[in-house]
């Protein structure tokens, strides 16, 4: 069905989300009509988040927002769902459109499976009616469900379009780039260079895909990696677990910007532990990448200096391959915690793969590695 056929029939003028492959063509309507704009588009750090903006849009104006996310995005946005939106506190309307990643039936990543099979129960568990948008869904269909849920709406309930794979059409293309030189996997291949035998903890989307490649074209073995494929904004926080507990161990994570914003507290964790075994680098292209390559914020903001304030006792940003060489010269030295922002292009080869082994094999032979220590 075509995007902006749904747009018409939602009715809504302001749209906060996190983007989401699986809704591209919907993501994409959004930057070509409005960009980032306050009044009716914003990119959130995470889809809690969102929901709060939605909320306090709201309050503002009365009106009904609009909420876009992976289904993975569900578990950010109970905890605002059950005790903010909820028609049992303050019965504030959202309407939700879900891109659904590991639909039972469809063959998907494996950190997508369980979260496919829960998407239409942790719904229904937070009392949000759910009318499910397929390749066959017709547009008279979308105007009944919306006469219904626009009953539930005005009760101060939620509702919710979940969006089954290739059933969005946008016509419009939509380009997203960056000024900046360094391409991602030339990048992760300097990084492994310096690593060594060092664990590495890499986060979720095209990073861990190249960085099981790299070791891959390089013989060598995976079991050096724990590969993030899911829980997006987390890999630092399994990072600092490890280092925490294997001291004498030089622990290494490749971050995203997108992963670094959606749990940024995380960095003040970190910097108050101050693992001295630690080195963090976030790989910074603005965009959400992996799933369509939409903005961030993180062109906006200085992560080295945040770092610095959080504890970090070394931090630094690099845009050119000769000073990344140098700084993880230094990092490899050091016995501090620290930090490299590594300015990046957008874009991936078009063959790039996917991990072979799966999850249970990528953490039994990490943890095999880690006991070696």
């Amino acid at each position: 069905m075509n995007v902006e056929k749904i747009v018409e029939l939602i009715g809504s003028d302001f749209y906060a989300g996190v983007p989401d492959s699986q809704l591209k063509p919907f993501c994409d309507y959004l930057m070509n009509n409005y960009g980032i704009d306050p009044a009716h588009h914003i990119i959130g750090a995470n889809e809690g988040s969102c929901v709060a903006l939605a909320a306090g849009y709201h309050l503002a104006t009365g009106k009904i927002p609009v909420v876009y996310m992976q289904n993975s995005g569900e578990g950010n946005i109970i905890n605002p769902v059950a005790s903010l939106l909820s028609d049992k506190v303050y019965a504030i309307p959202v309407v939700f459109i879900i891109g659904w990643r590991g639909e039972p039936g469809i063959h998907d990543e494996p950190q997508h499976i369980y979260q496919g099979e829960v998407t239409i129960k942790l719904l229904e568990d937070m009392d949000i009616a759910t009318f499910i948008i397929t390749k066959e869904t017709t547009e008279e269909e979308v105007k009944s469900a919306m006469e219904f849920f626009y009953i539930e709406l005005s009760k101060g309930k939620s509702v919710a379009f979940v969006v089954r794979k290739g059933s969005i059409t946008y016509d419009a293309n939509t380009e997203y780039s960056n000024k900046n030189k360094m391409i991602r996997e030339e990048i992760i291949r300097h990084i492994v260079r310096f690593t060594g035998n060092d664990p590495i903890i890499s986060t979720t989307g095209k990073a861990s895909r190249e960085l099981f490649e790299i070791r891959t074209e390089n013989g060598q073995s995976h079991k050096y990696d724990f590969l993030t494929v899911g829980s997006m904004g987390h890999s630092s926080s399994i990072a600092l677990g490890v280092a925490l507990h294997k001291p004498t161990t030089k622990v290494w994570c490749i971050d995203g910007d997108g992963a670094v914003l959606m749990h940024m507290g995380t960095l003040a964790v970190i910097g108050s532990n101050k693992p001295k075994n630690m080195v963090h680098i976030v790989i910074n292209n603005g965009a959400h990448e992996t799933v369509g390559g939409m903005p961030t914020v993180a062109g906006d903001i200085d992560f080295v200096g945040i770092a610095k304030s959080c504890g970090y006792h070394y931090a630094t940003c690099v845009d050119r391959i000769e000073d990344l060489d140098t700084a993880l010269k230094v990092v490899k030295e050091k016995e501090e915690l620290s930090l490299i922002e590594v300015k990046c292009s957008l874009g991936a080869r078009a063959n790039l793969g996917r991990p072979t082994n799966t999850a249970i094999e990528n953490k039994r032979n990490f943890m095999k590695h880690l006991s070696d220590y």
